[in-house]
């Protein structure tokens, strides 16, 4: 078992105050594969203490300076990619190869897309007689998810360093050795003591501290929205600012007369991918009636079609759920959905074929699904997609739009038709005939999916605050 039970705090590895042993499962296996510490309130302030420390200089260093040190830490984080990804494997299940190919590279493409934006970002501007410059916030508290978990601690990472803050780190308890071992990269690569803080723990103790601590200048936040809810609340009476990429329930409009063969399998993918377990995977396909049987035949093909196997062997199938709770809740939200109406396709309650152990989900459709239905309106984050019918452009666009939730949308069809539509979707990425976005723009959410956007310059200004210089000498 691997075991991860000192918190990285102002350049040291060192004991837990007060802290408790943490058992993390191999969702393939049940079994733990990794021991962490539980930090307490007690961490949470030495850590902050160490950040605040930081800050003083670290915020006065050049762009130059942050540039060679983002490079650094690249380098650095590529000789650990086999390293991060089998962590990421046996904590979360995504198959190794994924892991490899996707998961691990898409917390790098941070790293790299922020250098890209540090030395072209303008950091002042006159306006007037006045000058309006950009500088760092000042210490920053980051708490992350599992399901994609290098990709969103780099979103927050890479643009504070580029940025001149400096932060605390509380990565998931299901997924923390890859934390671990990015910690290890900074000290290798040089980041100065204090600058990034690693505390592992959960929510209820390590990140409620770090929301509401009077010394953190800014929380940003990843995970569901109900837990963004209680980030907020923790974080409002010390008016810091909070900064949030929240759930979704992204819907996959099929355009009338779309060429169904060639544009519902690479936007289907996104349901399959990961598991199910994106943020913006597009599990609402709204299908106009006139091709509903067809493109129900076409999805139920690719969902079938998609093998579910052990993520510690190569190959292109897709591995178990996170852990027991989110393999019950979707299992609920499953039965739920046929128990209100809908038409199981394919797939179903239960584990695959010959699995009987791990936390495994059949690739499932659901057909007839309503807006009225908990699976219409519940994030799922599993490998399971409904179908809706609609009849004319206007009702697809409002069944898109019929969600708390405003992360992402995706429209299969012509593109030029799909231009058309795109602005009448409340998204904050909408992707045509795929399901993902590009590197170096802006993604955040609408509505209950958050506040705030991560990636390029747009993440790079995220993180910081704006100052207006009036009386200057010309």
């Amino acid at each position: 078992m691997n075991s991860y039970l000192k918190h990285y705090i102002a350049g040291q590895w060192v004991e837990s105050d007060g802290g408790r042993t943490y058992q993390v499962i191999n969702p393939a296996t049940e079994q733990p594969v990794t021991e962490i510490t539980f930090g307490s309130a007690a961490d949470v302030d030495k850590a902050v203490a160490a950040a605040r420390a930081a800050f003083e200089s670290f915020s006065q260093t050049t762009v130059a300076e942050r540039a060679a040190l983002l490079g650094r830490i690249i380098e650095e984080y590529k000789a650990r990619i086999p390293d991060l990804a089998k962590a990421v494997s046996e904590e979360m299940g995504a198959p190794i190869g994924f892991a490899q190919a996707a998961q691990v590279p898409a917390g790098l493409g941070y790293f790299m897309t922020t250098l890209k934006a540090l030395g072209e970002f303008q950091w002042e501007e006159r306006v007037g007689k006045a000058r309006v410059v950009h500088e760092p916030i000042g210490v920053v508290a980051m708490i992350t998810p599992w399901n994609w978990p290098l990709n969103q601690i780099c979103a927050k990472v890479a643009p504070a360093i580029a940025a001149g803050n400096t932060m605390i780190l509380k990565p998931s308890e299901e997924c923390p050795s890859c934390a671990v071992i990015l910690a290890e990269i900074m000290d290798k690569a040089g980041v100065p003591a204090g600058v990034f803080n690693l505390v592992n723990g959960d929510g209820p103790t390590v990140g409620a501290a770090l929301s509401a601590h009077k010394d953190v200048d800014m929380v940003s936040f990843t995970g569901s929205t109900r837990a963004g809810v209680a980030v907020a609340q923790a974080a409002a009476p010390t008016v810091k600012r909070v900064h949030q990429e929240l759930g979704g329930k992204a819907p996959n409009l099929v355009l009338e007369g779309a060429d169904l063969a060639q544009v519902l399998p690479p936007t289907v993918q996104g349901v399959l991918a990961n598991s199910g377990q994106s943020c913006i995977a597009p599990t609402r396909l709204l299908v106009h009636a006139s091709q509903l049987d067809q493109a129900t035949a076409v999805v139920k093909q690719i969902m079938e079609a998609a093998p579910v196997g052990d993520p510690s062997e190569m190959g292109a199938h897709i591995g178990p759920v996170v852990n027991k709770a989110q393999f019950d809740k979707i299992q609920e939200l499953i039965q739920s959905a046929i128990d209100q109406g809908a038409t199981l396709v394919t797939g179903g309650p239960g584990r695959p074929e010959g699995r009987n152990a791990g936390y495994y989900i059949k690739p499932t459709v659901l057909g007839d699904v309503t807006p009225q239905m908990r699976i219409w309106r519940e994030e799922t984050f599993g490998p399971v997609a409904t179908i809706t019918r609609y009849d004319g452009a206007d009702e697809a666009v409002r069944l898109a739009n019929d969600t708390d939730y405003g992360l992402s949308a995706t429209i299969s069809g012509d593109p030029a038709e799909a231009a058309k539509v795109a602005p009448k979707l409340r998204a904050g990425l909408v992707s045509i005939n795929s399901w993902s976005g590009g590197g170096g723009t802006p993604f955040g959410g609408y509505k209950q999916s958050g506040n705030g956007r991560e990636g390029g310059k747009y993440g790079l200004a995220d993180f910081c605050e704006l100052k207006t210089i009036v009386g200057e000498p010309a």
